[in-house]
């Protein structure tokens, strides 16, 4: 609330303008002071607000907090699209200003307007957005059968979404874009991703689709442990197996911040992010080349938001965001890696390390003697031509060690 104890108001509002909002979120438009809105927004209820009119800005996240105290003490509403706490402005301001201080009135969500189109269960789609993202965000949810839909950034997304999928083998999925969904220029537009025939229309859409993979189109799973080729890489990578067990020692949980320290390939980091769509990353690599290799990594694996930091550390640590949790895959053996990671960790957070070598193994025993947690071996053993038969080649045993501060 503001200092008079009025909170901000945030209304909902769908393409039907007036004629779809409830009387409480009239009556909070019409009694406003100061109206805020995108300048569509503002022209759907032109006529029925007295108020001053402030168009947002753009980018408009970086100028809420100054909006906000430039009207303090005033009867302040807010116009955002659809339900204001899915993936909207009403969510941005309580975790600027606070739950206390917003009152909120939504309106149908796009996503819930385009299931009742569709005829699809809302239980049982995949919600993507890539307004200010990239759309590469939608490959990690692509599988046969899925259903998702995907929140557009503009009248373009559609032929960009097409695209992509065209290329990650999903050219025979069904594309429905729905324009304006509940007002009176509602259209719907279909076809395939490989031959998408329409040209961009109304910048406000959502594009549902129906996963459908062309033949030999590999579908990766989502438990950790993807196969080694899904990466592209010089050899620095954390294998499968040994990765699978080293993301279960992790235990990644939504909202939660993972330091990648020594990332290589950055599977551990793609693979964290992977299992929520809300789990962060940093990846830390010292060779620029691999750091490079990770982003490319992360965006062909659908986690483009995994923040690449080229450095060596301990300094390369410093400024980054307080973790949740830290795995070190590489050079742990250099001066003050491992101390500077653990004095970086909060109370509660949890630190792997993986070694292969006998002087790394020693840094972890140290760590294990001085710390606490648990020290695990694995040894992993694969198949292969033996003259002209088949036997175990063994790969070299990793050392695990886990700890919670």
């Amino acid at each position: 609330m503001d200092e008079r104890g009025t909170p901000v108001v945030v209304v909902g509002i769908g393409a039907d303008g007036w004629d779809g909002l409830s009387a409480a979120a009239r009556e909070a438009i019409a009694g406003a002071d100061v109206l805020l809105g995108s300048g569509r927004q503002l022209d759907l209820v032109a006529g029925h607000a007295r108020g001053e009119r402030v168009v947002w800005p753009s980018p408009l996240v970086p100028a809420l907090p100054g909006i906000v105290e430039r009207h303090a003490g005033r009867r302040v509403c807010a116009l955002a699209s659809g339900d204001p706490m899915f993936f909207g402005l009403g969510a941005t301001l309580a975790r600027m200003l606070g739950p206390e201080r917003l009152r909120v009135l939504p309106h149908p969500s796009s996503v819930s307007l385009a299931c009742a189109r569709l005829g699809w269960a809302l239980d049982g789609v995949e919600v993507v957005s890539v307004v200010g993202r990239p759309p590469s965000r939608l490959r990690r949810v692509l599988a046969p059968g899925r259903r998702v839909l995907v929140l557009s950034s503009g009248a373009d997304s559609p032929r960009q979404i097409a695209s992509l999928l065209a290329v990650d083998g999903y050219g025979p999925s069904r594309l429905t874009v729905l324009e304006q969904l509940g007002g009176p220029a509602e259209r719907r537009l279909e076809g395939t991703a490989a031959d998408w025939p329409h040209p961009p229309g109304d910048p406000l859409n959502v594009v549902a689709v129906a996963c459908r993979a062309a033949p030999g189109t590999r579908s990766l799973g989502e438990v950790p442990g993807l196969p080694d080729d899904a990466y592209d890489h010089d050899g620095q990578l954390t294998k499968r197996e040994v990765r699978a067990v080293t993301l279960a020692h992790l235990a990644p949980r939504p909202g939660q911040l993972l330091w990648d320290v020594g990332a290589g390939a950055g599977s551990i980091a793609i693979e964290w992010m992977r299992a929520h769509p809300s789990c962060r990353a940093v990846a830390i690599e010292s060779d620029p080349g691999r750091a490079a290799g990770i982003a490319a990594n992360a965006d062909a694996l659908g986690v483009p938001g995994l923040q690449v930091v080229t450095g060596r550390a301990p300094a390369a640590l410093a400024g980054l965001p307080v973790p949740d949790t830290i795995f070190i895959g590489g050079g742990v053996t250099r001066e003050g890696v491992l101390e500077a990671c653990w004095d970086a960790l909060p109370a509660g957070g949890r630190l792997v390390a993986n070694a292969v070598t006998l002087e790394a193994e020693a840094v972890l025993a140290a760590g294990y003697a001085r710390w606490g947690g648990s020290l695990v071996r694995v040894a992993v053993q694969r198949a292969s031509p033996v003259g002209g038969f088949t036997g175990w080649r063994p790969a070299m045993p990793v050392t695990i060690w886990t700890v919670e501060k």
